[in-house]
């Protein structure tokens, strides 16, 4: 009984991590301390949780191999669709506070900013995801469940060309974010995922 409750706990604790960010920045919002456009504010800072989500959930597959603890396991699918939330809150955000929900500007937007058109198909990989996140979808899908959520690497790679054109003038945020990418991405190549419990082991010693 012990094991049950404690990994209730645990992603009762992911849950409460994730959610945090979205309060503070609510609460930054509502007490008037997000700066003179607190719609850019949550706009910018929830596509980033996005971003981070993304990149934490891409990271729990070799955290797994690594420490061998199946909490991160656990929490592969949740995360997940926290990023998707992210995601999706992100771009409603951008129709309330950049469209005004005047949906005839898009089409001009997407002319001056086709960022925004990489971001929609990143949006749209990940809605995908987290519809077969679930058993009956790894049941139907099979074997082709795998390679369809190996897809998350190009929706990451979408992720990064979408930041990376909005904040085009200044690249040092940015480029934290894609030498972050580039680790969690070096971990899962197979030569590098083999040497991870072996590295564990010598670590330990």
């Amino acid at each position: 009984m012990a094991a049950p409750r404690v990994w209730l706990l645990w992603r009762i604790g992911v849950f409460l991590a994730a959610l945090a960010p979205l309060v503070f920045w609510g609460c930054q919002v509502a007490s008037n301390a997000a700066g003179p456009e607190p719609g850019n504010y949550l706009l910018l800072n929830i596509g980033i949780g996005g971003l981070c989500m993304l990149l934490l959930t891409l990271s729990l597959t070799p955290l797994t191999k690594f420490t061998r603890w199946k909490g991160f396991a656990l929490i592969r699918r949740q995360l997940g669709l926290w990023t998707l939330a992210y995601a999706t809150l992100h771009m409603l955000s951008y129709a309330l506070f950049i469209l005004g929900l005047n949906w005839a500007l898009l089409g001009s937007e997407l002319i001056k900013r086709p960022y925004i058109i990489v971001g929609m198909i990143a949006l749209i990989g990940l809605a995908v995801l987290g519809a077969t996140s679930n058993r009956w979808s790894i049941r139907r899908l099979g074997k082709r469940w795998k390679p369809l959520h190996k897809f998350s690497y190009v929706i990451l790679g979408l992720v990064l060309l979408h930041f990376f054109w909005v904040v085009r003038a200044d690249m040092q945020e940015w480029a934290m974010y894609a030498a972050i990418a580039a680790l969690v991405m070096a971990t899962r190549l197979p030569p590098v995922a083999r040497t991870l419990p072996k590295l564990r082991y010598r670590l330990s010693r």
